[in-house]
């Protein structure tokens, strides 16, 4: 499926030009979600910070419901069982993708949609002591109808309706789970998982990178500025394609690259989140595709549609399975040995 709007929410990720709309598949019943967490030694109660105000969440929570795009994976990662996920993309078994199943187990969580916003009635219904909408692109009328049904924590301070960075969203989910500290350790595994990579691979420091879906609409082709879901490159010693701003309606927004100006996406390494070999084929119908170098001199990474995702989604379990499977397609595209196919 083609990714959308919601990709700047992180988000894996905003509001760029009107897309393919989002669609959640069917969830569990409520006999079949009531789960409790698998461990916890937090001290509660905690109260969270966020965009809004504060949020105490009293007691460890046992009925939780992810509101937002991707924080299932942290929750799972720090040990907890929500008993409802939302679906952003992708229509994975019950909106968690493979870098994060094997987390879950056997349970079947409900499947919330955010197509317009959260399913306020269907959530109620499901009797949550904890929502968490880190990454729901919250607005303030929003978080006060969930905060009436249990209590919500929202976005970081900081940040826009759409965008706040991965590992802040990481904190701020493990701090309402009453596990910071834990949830600190998963970020700076994850850095550090990165940071040996780049020292093992000297050949990235200070190449050019970019990072672009991976097909086009309407003839614009939307990519990602520095710090927008691009630190699966920076970590590694890339350097992102200066100027992309430009094209980009706002913070958290991506650039929107006509394809008349395609060329100020031309990098020593193009990474292009295709999903499907006809996605390549999409890139391939715009007429300045083939004047890029790096399609020309085998410089163009193509991803298959499990990687595409975990670089959309941009948590930590994502970002692991990112590196794992990335790393050799970047070795071959700085090499100008990287085929142009997808995965």
């Amino acid at each position: 499926m083609a990714v959308t709007k919601r990709l700047t929410w992180r988000a894996g990720v905003a509001a760029v030009a009107a897309m393919i709309a989002l669609t959640g598949c069917g969830g569990a019943s409520d006999d079949e979600t009531e789960t409790t967490t698998k461990t916890s030694d937090g001290a509660f109660p905690v109260t969270v910070d966020h965009e809004f105000g504060s949020t105490t969440v009293k007691a460890e929570p046992k009925r939780i419901v992810v509101a937002g795009l991707t924080e299932q994976d942290t929750v799972l990662q720090l040990g907890f069982t929500p008993i409802a996920t939302t679906e952003w993309y992708g229509e994975q078994p019950y909106a968690v993708w493979p870098w994060a199943q094997g987390m879950l187990g056997d349970a079947k969580p409900t499947v919330l949609k955010q197509t317009d916003g959260p399913e306020y009635e269907k959530i109620a219904s499901l009797r949550p002591d904890l929502i968490i909408a880190v990454n729901a692109g919250l607005d303030k009328q929003m978080y006060d109808k969930l905060a009436k049904i249990a209590p919500t924590v929202a976005q970081p301070k900081g940040g826009t309706q759409y965008f706040s960075p991965w590992d802040e969203q990481a904190i701020q989910t493990a701090k309402a789970l009453g596990k910071e500290k834990e949830g600190r350790q998963l970020v700076a595994d994850t850095k550090a998982a990165y940071a040996k990579v780049a020292a093992e691979h000297p050949e990235f420091k200070g190449k050019t990178a970019t990072f672009s879906q991976g097909l086009s609409y309407d003839g614009l082709l939307y990519v990602y500025q520095d710090g927008l879901s691009t630190e699966f490159l920076t970590y590694l010693g890339f350097t992102i394609t200066p100027g992309l701003e430009k094209y980009s309606e706002g913070p958290g927004i991506q650039a929107a690259i006509p394809e008349e100006k395609l060329d100020v996406i031309d990098a020593d390494v193009i990474v292009f989140a295709t999903e499907e070999a006809k996605n390549l084929d999409n890139l391939k119908a715009m007429p300045t595709f083939d004047t890029l170098k790096a399609v020309q001199q085998n410089r163009a990474v193509y991803t298959e549609g499990t990687v595409a995702g975990a670089l959309y989604f941009i948590t930590p379990a994502s970002l692991m399975y990112a590196l794992d499977k990335l790393t050799p397609q970047l070795e071959r595209a700085v090499k100008g040995e990287s085929p142009q196919k997808v995965g």
